[in-house]
């Protein structure tokens, strides 16, 4: 069963709408000439894995901030963040999560805690390894706020190829650390603005899992950050 999910692993819902495009183009070109069938079944194989929901094993822990999603760390910047998230005008540190379109594009929450914003912007389509991409490209700004009264924001941003955001959850949405909100179709990157005083505990250049890999951690078990390349 485990080797069942590796090869055909379960996929979004949002996703089977498009492998069935996919499946169906390629059929209609192999009609037209048969030997087109198999660029065609490359790419609808490649559309099935894009849509890929694998189940993933979120570490416990109530100060725990984990990674929305899969990718690279693309930048670790201190900023001030977007007025939408309401985290004030003070600078903070922002994660970036760069996702190109070979990755799983499924969102998770950063940490456990209630939806208390979500803003949506319409925007460019630009490079979303860019920095200009968090303020040009299409976005969906959401705030989540845990039990202690802790905000962390966390920013989906459309990129080149990518043309839709979707976020499912909605304002007042209670979800547990790791809890999918939603996704982004065909490359893009996801932005985490950590309260103030957290540090990071990844680098630049680290590969993050959604929902595995800790980006930071709340309160006074706040660890170094200490990164080499071997």
């Amino acid at each position: 069963m485990d080797m069942l999910k590796i090869i055909a692993p379960p996929i979004h819902r949002e996703g089977w709408k498009f492998v069935a495009i996919f499946a169906v183009i390629t059929l209609v070109l192999s009609q037209i000439w048969g030997p087109l069938f198999w660029p065609g079944l490359v790419l609808t194989v490649w559309c099935f894995y894009f849509f890929r929901d694998p189940e993933r094993i979120v570490p416990q822990g109530d100060t725990l901030i984990v990674s929305p999603a899969d990718g690279i760390v693309s930048q670790v910047v201190r900023m001030q963040p977007p007025a939408e998230l309401e985290l004030g005008l003070d600078p903070l540190i922002r994660i970036s999560v760069f996702m190109n379109v070979f990755n799983c594009h499924v969102n998770r929450v950063p940490i456990g805690g209630t939806i208390r914003q979500i803003t949506y912007h319409e925007g460019k389509f630009v490079n979303a390894s860019l920095d200009k991409a968090s303020e040009d490209n299409e976005r969906n700004a959401v705030t989540v706020e845990t039990e202690k009264g802790v905000k962390i924001g966390v920013i989906q941003i459309a990129g080149l190829v990518a043309r839709r955001i979707l976020c499912l959850a909605e304002v007042g949405d209670q979800l547990a650390t790791g809890e999918r909100f939603g996704l982004i179709r065909f490359g893009s990157r996801l932005d985490v603005f950590l309260p103030d005083g957290v540090e990071p505990l990844v680098c630049v250049g680290q590969t993050a899992v959604a929902g595995e890999t800790v980006l930071a951690e709340l309160g006074e078990n706040q660890k170094e950050r200490i990164c080499r390349t071997i």
